[in-house]
């Protein structure tokens, strides 16, 4: 499984078929590793990945770093999720070292995550405090290099 899950994390568009081939089963097998992969909530959702500067869309990315008291007797998990609820929360993660929690957002300007942290997040009972990072560039993202710039060094193989 953990072969199919690799394959599928590079490219999850890659024929069945061609899985097929790469992990020495049937197709039909196949279809039902992904289907109780699926259904075991190990896949938890396919992902494409935007350049979104090239698409022509301004948002602003921020990470915000927020530290917290945990809650009695569930810690940091309640206080994580009434923050991942809000719609433009795009990612929470439990951190260890100077912060509890790293909150990703998304938004239209530098005003409106401003906004967020100071009548949302910040307002939350139990943080104690935030600080926001904004994303200027990608360079990379999921292992994969937004821009390459280097050229395709392979030589051309005519039959």
């Amino acid at each position: 499984m953990k072969q199919l899950l690799e394959l599928l994390e590079t490219n999850s568009k890659r024929p069945v078929s061609e899985l097929a081939i790469l992990l020495g089963k049937s197709q039909q097998e196949v279809i039902e590793d992904i289907k109780s992969l699926e259904e075991d909530k190990i896949i938890i959702k396919y992902h494409t990945i935007i350049n979104w500067e090239k698409a022509g869309a301004d948002t602003v990315t921020a990470m915000i770093e927020v530290k917290i008291t945990p809650q009695r007797e569930v810690g940091f998990d309640a206080m994580a999720e009434r923050i991942y609820r809000f719609p433009e929360v795009r990612n929470v993660y439990l951190m260890s070292g100077a912060y509890d929690l790293l909150v990703m957002l998304e938004g239209q300007s530098l005003k409106e995550v401003a906004d967020f942290v100071s009548t949302k997040l910040a307002t939350i009972e139990g943080v104690l405090s935030t600080t926001t990072h904004f994303m200027l560039k990608a360079y990379k993202e999921a292992g994969v290099i937004i821009e390459d710039q280097e050229e395709d060094r392979r030589l051309v193989v005519t039959p």
